[in-house]
Order: structure tokens, then C-alpha cells, then sequence
């Protein structure tokens, strides 16, 4: 469905891709905050390091490389625990399943739209049971709703105003 509004107008879409990719970097920044404060209660020997930590998961969640040298030699450096954060996510973070489901496939549908044929990505989160495979792909409005209810719980942005606030006579 969404694919063929797409298609009938390329204004929607060239309007609508900047804001679903907003959405997907709230969903990361949401992803980012749960794992960073978990990892550092967790490993309070390594809290001074949980940002990067969660930083290299996230990069590998959503198949994002960093060539910074200080960055490639951290997660060669560290890939091991890396990995081992990878594989605990579905357990200690179930309850984030479903916006890491769909922040990944609309990502996916983002890049494929602007040209990017990249689903190894995908393929990885699937391997990893970081995908609800029972979920389907939300439409566009299901997902930025989605969005603003947690960002709004996370205080990343403000919650959608109610209907009668949002008309004209107000």
C-alpha cells in the first residue's frame, strides 16, 4: 500500500522519507539510552566505556560502519563483548523488540527507495532473533505514532497534540 502511494507521488515520498528516517534515528536514540544505562549497571568496571559499547551495537544493528579509526579499532578491539551484547539483547530487551523491528524495516524501505539494495542487515537481525518475525511491516503513520509515543515517554520529542488542539479554530 505504501509502496504504491509512493509511486503515484514523488513529492509524498521525497517528503515522506526525511521524516521516516527522523523516526528511525529517535528509535535508535531510544535503543541507545536502555542499552548505554543497562550496560553500565550491569558492568560498572566498564560504565566508563557503555556509550561506545552501545554505539557499536546500534552501528551493527542497522548496518552502519564508522571508518573512524578510533571507532574500527574499538569494536576490533572489543568485538567479543560486542557480540555477546548482541546476543543478550533479545532476552534483557524484549520489551524493545517491535520499535528495533520496525525502525530496521523501515530503514530497509528508506534505503530502497533512495537506491540502497542493502539487506544484509536485515538478514543479521534475523539470525540474531532481533526481528518480530510475527510483526508486520507498518504503514508509515503506524510507525511515526509509534515513534512519538515513545520518544515522548523517553522525552526526545513531544507527544502529538489531540485533534481538537490541532484544528484550525483553536
Amino acid at each position: 500500500m505504501m509502496n504504491r502511494a509512493m509511486e503515484e507521488s514523488p513529492q509524498i515520498e521525497s517528503r515522506l522519507l526525511p521524516i521516516l528516517r527522523e523516526a528511525v534515528e529517535v528509535v535508535k536514540m531510544i535503543l541507545f539510552k536502555e542499552l548505554k544505562e543497562d550496560l553500565a549497571a550491569r558492568y560498572p568496571a566498564r560504565a566508563g566505556e557503555a556509550g561506545r559499547v552501545a554505539g557499536a551495537v546500534l552501528n551493527d544493528f542497522f548496518g552502519v560502519v564508522n571508518p573512524e579509526p578510533a571507532v574500527v579499532a574499538f569494536v576490533a578491539e572489543n568485538r567479543g563483548f560486542i557480540d555477546t551484547v548482541i546476543a543478550d539483547f533479545p532476552s534483557r530487551f524484549a520489551n524493545l523488540l517491535i520499535p528495533l523491528t520496525d525502525g530496521l524495516r523501515m530503514q530497509f524501505l528508506c534505503d530502497s527507495r533512495e537506491g540502497v539494495d542493502d539487506t544484509d542487515f536485515l538478514a543479521r537481525a534475523k539470525e540474531r532473533g532481533l526481528l518480530a518475525d510475527d510483526r508486520e511491516m507498518p504503514l508509515p503513520h503506524h510507525f511515526l505514532h509509534l515513534v512519538r509515543r515513545l520518544g515522548s515517554t523517553y522525552g526526545l520529542v513531544l507527544p502529538p497534540l489531540p485533534p481538537e488542539e490541532n484544528s484550525p479554530s483553536h
